[in-house]
């Protein structure tokens, strides 16, 4: 099962695909719908492999000449395509999520509408 995600990449052959039922292995829930892979599992096989290689080698391009017996402009023009696949976005405040009045005094403490006083004796409320 290790290498399945492999399997399947091959058979799309790049093809566009939506996940539409995922199962939790160690429990008897299975959650339908319609899932978009994300970014890293829709590169190809081949790209796979090298983002794996890369990570595993802790990104020395120096051991990635040495695996894959190319040169090192060889291995940057392959990083720099399979970079272009991602998006990346800059300022992106991540926090855990807070339901409903929490979540509008954070807001609030986020836009400076509040201090940061107020917005914890809000939340103690």
């Amino acid at each position: 099962m290790t290498q399945d995600w492999l399997e399947l990449t091959r058979l799309t052959g790049n093809s566009p695909l939506v996940i539409e039922q995922v199962r939790l292995t160690d429990k008897d829930i299975a959650i339908s719908g319609k899932f978009e892979l994300p970014p890293l599992a829709r590169l190809t096989a081949e790209d796979q492999v090298f983002v794996m290689a890369f990570v595993r080698s802790h990104g020395s391009i120096k051991e990635m000449e040495s695996i894959f017996g190319v040169s090192y402009p060889t291995i940057k023009n392959r990083l720099t395509r399979i970079a272009g696949n991602f998006v990346f976005s800059e300022n992106v405040s991540v926090r855990p999520s807070v339901n409903g009045e929490k979540e509008e005094v954070l807001a609030k403490l986020d836009r400076g509408e509040i201090s940061a006083g107020e917005a914890i004796e809000r939340l103690e409320k």
